[in-house]
């Protein structure tokens, strides 16, 4: 009977395995989710989120209910005659990753039958005190017990912390606890009102009188014949110690019980059960006997208190369901490394230190980018680490002398200086002009407007063949500011459409022509023009930034 039931739950297990193995995990929770933080640590949730302190909040995790049913038996001084029902119910919490809490409250009934013959029960009432006379009259012990009991337990778990993978679809853990439990044992000790005396002489005489010792070719057959002779009526109360207290006018015990299972992940809500839990009340009457006899054959020499305790076992498969609002999922069920693995593989918390790219010349653009490696120190650069030639003569700035060279001046010497023609007109003009009366006088004359499609920012072709002109018109006159103006600002989205097409205008004359940004005056939202053009003006005598912060960047369009 006993292998039969191992088999079938060794079954249960694979069937439950293979499951949970086809089973659907959710990810891990979002270490940055206050609503799953309790109060008392949220301070903790705000440190970390600020950076201060490295370690995320525990989290609210949800509650455990579940119920086991399966086979319970006695260990005792008389026979557990076959495995017998048990069920409980409890309620687990988790404290961390590795240890929980549960409170268990358990029910078992059992059955119990010896199949030898005993003799030395004077002191046990249950037999005594039912006519049997131990000199001349042998019985056989039986029992049927109903057990209630009630425990915390300690529940450990390591099989969550996981290094390879995020999780897994089955728990193992063991646990241990103490509590209390009543206990109720019945004899089935006369057959109605009349003791089985002339029954168990009939069956002790075939017990004794056989060659094989037994009288029986087999247990089978005491059994049969023992089934058959009693009546089940379990009507004698077992023998109880007076000295122990009571509850519920049953006997009282403190009880310490230990035990092993395993969990299989069915979802994020439910999980199914196999567990062996071990109980020692500390009593020897859970089976209504106390006495050990020595002997052979059924005759029995001696006659003593046993030393040993009874317990009780239960062997069970269970159901268990995740309760909780705003809390993850119970924590023996998540990897607390998941945290630091995700963030190491894709960081989105982690404060990262600033990069430092190579910059081998030192000019300020990184060597992936640097068009001209090997720059001298202090040399001005573009946007390209190329050295600036302001008035394009082909000497670079740090080795002319001459840093704004008229183009009707050029070519100039090796240190850029230019050879200018003489002044063809009148000596007054000429005076004026060593005057200053129109010295740094900007003539760039007319510069093109340039137009834009729709909400679009990107230039067009024909924008860029403008703007290509316009730069070397530009150029040509290297002590010209240039204001580069966009209409439009009644609404935040004008505001920064406004700002996207000036910037992508300056931009395009900075790093496609190589103008310098210095050269430039940043306006836009301005009043007074067409909301699809940006105008390109001579910006001499005026002021300005050369640029300007997105005024709404969470706005901004072909980022």
């Amino acid at each position: 009977m006993a292998s039969k039931k191992y088999v079938s739950i060794l079954s249960l297990s694979f069937l439950l395995a293979s499951a949970a193995s086809h089973a659907q995990l959710g990810g891990t929770y979002d270490v940055q989710d206050s609503s799953v933080v309790p109060s008392k640590r949220l301070p903790q949730h705000t440190e970390f989120m600020a950076n201060n302190y490295p370690y995320p909040a525990k989290p609210r995790n949800q509650w455990e209910l579940g119920l086991q049913v399966g086979t319970f038996g006695i260990s005792g001084d008389v026979r557990n005659r076959f495995p017998g029902l048990g069920a409980a119910i409890h309620a687990r919490k988790a404290l961390g990753y590795v240890f929980s809490l549960r409170g268990q409250l358990g029910f078992g009934t059992t059955k119990g039958l010896n199949f030898q013959p005993s003799s030395f029960y004077g002191k046990n009432p249950a037999w005594a005190a039912n006519g049997y006379n131990p000199a001349t009259d042998h019985v056989f012990y039986n029992y049927k017990t109903n057990v209630y009991d009630l425990s915390i337990q300690g529940v450990v778990t390591l099989s969550n912390i996981r290094f390879h993978k995020a999780k897994s679809s089955f728990n193992v853990y063991a646990f241990g606890g103490f509590g209390g439990m009543i206990y109720d044992t019945k004899i089935d000790a006369l057959n109605g009102s009349t003791p089985y005396i002339t029954e168990f002489a009939d069956i002790y005489n075939k017990y004794i009188n056989t060659a094989d010792g037994f009288g029986y070719k087999n247990r089978k057959d005491i059994k049969k014949d023992l089934k058959d002779k009693l009546d089940g009526s379990y009507e004698t109360e077992g023998q109880v110690d007076e000295s122990q207290p009571k509850l519920f006018d049953k006997p009282f015990r403190f009880i310490f019980n230990f035990g092993a299972g395993v969990q299989f992940k069915l979802n994020k809500k439910l999980s199914l059960a196999i567990e062996d839990k071990m109980t020692i009340p500390k009593t020897d009457l859970l089976d209504g006997n106390q006495w050990q006899e020595n002997g052979v054959a059924g005759v029995t020499t001696a006659t003593a208190q046993s030393r040993d305790f009874d317990t009780y076992n239960f062997l069970s498969v269970g159901i268990n369901v995740a309760l909780g609002n705003k809390a993850v999922e119970p924590l023996w069920w998540l990897n607390p490394l998941d945290y630091a693995y995700n963030e190491v593989n894709k960081p989105r918390h982690m404060k990262l230190p600033k990069p430092v790219l190579d910059d081998a010349d030192g000019d300020g653009i990184t060597d992936q980018f640097d068009q001209e490696p090997n720059t001298p120190a202090g040399a001005p650069v573009d946007s390209h680490g190329v050295s600036r030639d302001t008035d394009g003569d082909g000497v670079p700035d740090h080795k002319d002398k001459e840093l704004v060279t008229p183009t009707q001046c050029q070519p100039v010497d090796a240190d850029g200086v230019g050879k200018c023609p003489p002044p063809a007109c009148c000596d007054s003009l000429q005076k004026l002009i060593e005057e200053g009366g129109l010295k740094g006088k900007c003539k760039i004359g007319n510069l093109p407007s340039v137009t834009f499609k729709g909400k679009s920012v990107a230039l067009s072709n024909d924008a860029k063949a403008l703007l290509a002109a316009a730069a070397s018109q530009i150029k040509n006159n290297p002590d010209c500011k240039i204001a580069v103006i966009g209409y439009c600002s009644s609404s935040k989205s004008e505001q920064q459409l406004s700002w996207d097409r000036v910037n992508a205008v300056i931009s395009y004359l900075v790093d496609k022509e190589g103008i310098g940004q210095d050269r430039f005056i940043f306006k836009y939202g301005e009043a007074g023009g067409d909301c699809n053009t940006v105008d390109l003006q001579d910006g001499s005598g005026q002021e300005g930034p050369t640029t300007v912060p997105a005024p709404h960047p969470n706005l901004r369009r072909g980022r």
